[in-house]
């Protein structure tokens, strides 16, 4: 029965074009890969276009039935981000399936934290996610698409505050994503559209996330993800698949996974 739901999605999907942003590792890597393996055209784009040209000749190695297309892009430049979907009408219509991962955090807290850090997470995390989001909902609509979707990767913290200094302006721009995902659910249907919204809310997933945050605190890096089994990035991907496998009456608006010993 399961095989048979997913030779139907396959089919559903196969062929589409898909954008993934922040695709070069990580989650977004596992959700490009998997589309790929669905029979799915996917944009994956990031700022290290090399790793994802490198993740590309795997698919193509594998034999997947669909193709990953690297694309360079800094998603914290309008101009970049504009320039992509521009070639992505150009060289593959547009795009159906939009989605958002790319996202980043500084250890800036409230008190002492560096405007500069602040505006870097504000600039991918919530700006650069809506001008995806406006871009995408744009080449639908020019093209009378009416069953794409746009999904969200945003966070368990976007639900709830840590008492973490570290991750509290991080946590801010993931709420926002929480109310921003809603309120294009709403648009989308003033709009009398069947283009869906989803947020998928992972905990702590065992990325390059963690390393990367704490990179002044080698320790703290380190046993990051030796408390508990934290989920992994084929979690999330499969968590994606579920969302596009849903029949086209059902909606479904956020996904809040952790690892089963999280404990918040």
């Amino acid at each position: 029965m399961r095989q048979n739901h997913y030779r139907a999605v396959m089919e559903r999907w196969r062929g589409r074009v898909a954008l993934v942003s922040g695709a070069s590792v990580g989650i977004g890597a596992a959700i490009a890969v998997e589309l790929v393996r669905l029979g799915m055209k996917v944009v994956g784009c990031a700022r290290d276009v090399g790793k994802i040209q490198k993740l590309a000749a795997e698919c193509q190695s594998a034999g997947h039935p669909g193709v990953l297309v690297p694309f360079k892009c800094d998603l914290s430049k309008e101009e970049e981000i504009l320039s992509m979907f521009a070639a992505i009408k150009e060289q593959h219509k547009g795009v159906d399936v939009c989605i958002n991962n790319a996202g980043l955090a500084h250890p800036e807290p409230l008190l002492s934290g560096k405007t500069s850090g602040w505006k870097n997470m504000m600039d991918v995390n919530i700006l650069g996610l809506s001008i995806c989001t406006r871009e995408a909902y744009q080449s639908m609509k020019e093209r009378n698409v009416d069953d794409g979707h746009i999904i969200n990767i945003n966070s368990m913290s976007g639900h709830r505050v840590l008492p973490n200094a570290t991750t509290h302006f991080y946590t801010a721009t993931k709420f926002a994503v929480t109310a921003l995902t809603e309120g294009l659910r709403q648009e989308l249907r003033a709009e009398k559209t069947h283009i869906r919204a989803t947020s998928i809310s992972p905990g702590l997933v065992e990325t390059e996330f963690g390393p990367r945050l704490f990179k002044d605190d080698p320790d703290k890096a380190a046993g990051l993800y030796s408390e508990y089994k934290p989920l992994e990035a084929k979690d999330v991907a499969s968590s994606v698949v579920y969302v596009l496998s849903a029949p086209p009456h059902v909606q479904i608006g956020d996904i809040q996974m952790r690892g089963t010993e999280q404990v918040s």
